[in-house]
C-alpha cells in the first residue's frame, strides 16, 4: 500500500483539497492524508471555501481536520507532496535523514506546469480556490495514473 501525505502551510486550503482529490482518483488501498507546516489551525475543518469548491466538483472534504506535520510522518509516508517552495524548504528542514528528504516532492513537479507553485488561495476569492482545485485535479490525475499504471 502506498501512503501519501499532502502538505501546505496551515492544512486548511490546499493540502485538504489535494488529499480529497487524490483520494477520489485512487482505490481504497492507497492511504492519503494531509498536514500543515504550521499548527495555527490544528483540529479545525478545512476552510469553508475549500469545502465548497470541492463539493462543487463532487468531493467531500468536510470531515478532515487540520494537523501539523510530525517527525513520524517522514518514516510512515512513502511520498510527501508539498504545495510550494516555502513548504518544501520547511519540510526538508525537519528531515533527520537523507532517505526522508528523498520522499519530499513539489506536487507540481509531477506535471508539465512551468510554474511549480500551487498558490495559496487563503487571502483570495472563490475564483482563486477554483483555480487551485483545477491545478490539483490535473496533477492528481497524473499521480493517480502513475501509481496505478506504473
Amino acid at each position: 500500500m502506498t501512503k501519501i501525505l499532502m502538505v501546505c502551510l496551515g492544512n486548511i486550503c490546499r493540502s485538504p483539497l489535494a488529499e480529497g482529490i487524490l483520494k477520489s482518483k485512487l482505490p481504497k488501498e492507497f492511504e492519503i492524508d494531509s498536514a500543515g507546516t504550521g499548527n495555527w489551525h490544528e483540529g479545525e475543518n478545512p476552510d469553508n471555501r475549500s469545502i465548497n469548491v470541492a463539493k462543487k466538483f463532487g468531493i467531500d472534504i468536510s470531515y478532515q481536520h487540520a494537523r501539523q506535520i510530525k517527525n513520524t510522518d517522514f518514516d510512515y509516508y512513502d511520498i510527501l507532496y508539498v504545495m510550494d517552495k516555502n513548504n518544501y524548504d520547511n519540510v526538508i528542514a525537519l528531515c533527520k535523514k537523507e532517505a526522508q528528504k528523498q520522499k519530499v516532492k513539489l506536487i507540481l513537479d509531477e506535471s508539465s506546469n512551468v510554474d511549480k507553485t500551487v498558490p495559496d488561495p487563503y487571502y483570495g476569492s472563490e475564483e482563486d480556490f477554483i483555480h487551485v482545485f483545477h491545478l490539483l485535479d490535473d496533477v492528481c490525475t497524473i499521480i493517480a495514473k502513475k501509481l496505478t499504471h506504473g
